[in-house]
């Protein structure tokens, strides 16, 4: 059971201090000495994800800002580099953005020539998508510069312990193949 918490009145400046208060005082002094206790926080995948996600974040955003790409393009580049000819609807589910959303963001790296809209011969219903030369080109700078931040964020951890750190938070967030 958590105990109340009580108020400590604070002493206007014609008090003088009593005993109580300067227990409290003593006590704000102390609590303010000794390290945060964390370990819940820390006993939790979620929270140590977003640390690290803050940590790593203002890095990405810096780099890439030189390029003009916020995550969800590199995403993109990155996908469509590793994958030409893919269709809007296998990269709206790899990416798990709506294709509204998509559209609006495909419309926004052609408008730039980093890719192309194909109409998809095997069903004219679709269009498949092919990063252009430039694109091309863009996705590995940017990938370049996505190892090199990710190396320098992670430079605390080993390689073993760096592919592990992989392997166990994919394991959360892919479905189990069996």
């Amino acid at each position: 059971m958590i105990p109340p918490i009580r108020a400590v009145p604070y002493l206007t400046v014609t008090q003088m201090p009593t005993k109580k208060h300067e227990k409290f005082i003593e006590a704000v002094q102390e609590a303010a000495d000794q390290p945060l206790n964390q370990e819940m926080l820390l006993s939790l995948v979620g929270y140590n994800c977003r640390r690290a996600y803050l940590a790593i974040m203002p890095l990405f955003h810096e780099r890439m800002g030189e390029l003009e790409l916020r995550t969800v393009d590199f995403s993109v580049l990155s996908l469509l580099h590793a994958n030409p000819n893919i269709t809007q609807k296998r990269l709206s589910q790899a990416i798990n953005v709506s294709p509204p959303n998509l559209a609006i963001l495909l419309d926004r790296l052609e408008a730039r020539g980093l890719l192309l809209r194909q109409r998809n011969p095997l069903d004219k219903r679709s269009q498949t998508l092919v990063l252009t030369p430039e694109g091309a080109r863009m996705a590995v700078q940017a990938e370049e510069k996505v190892s090199t931040l990710e190396s320098e964020a992670t430079a605390a951890l080993s390689d073993a312990e760096r592919a592990q750190l992989l392997k166990l938070l994919q394991k959360v967030f892919q479905p189990a193949r069996g």
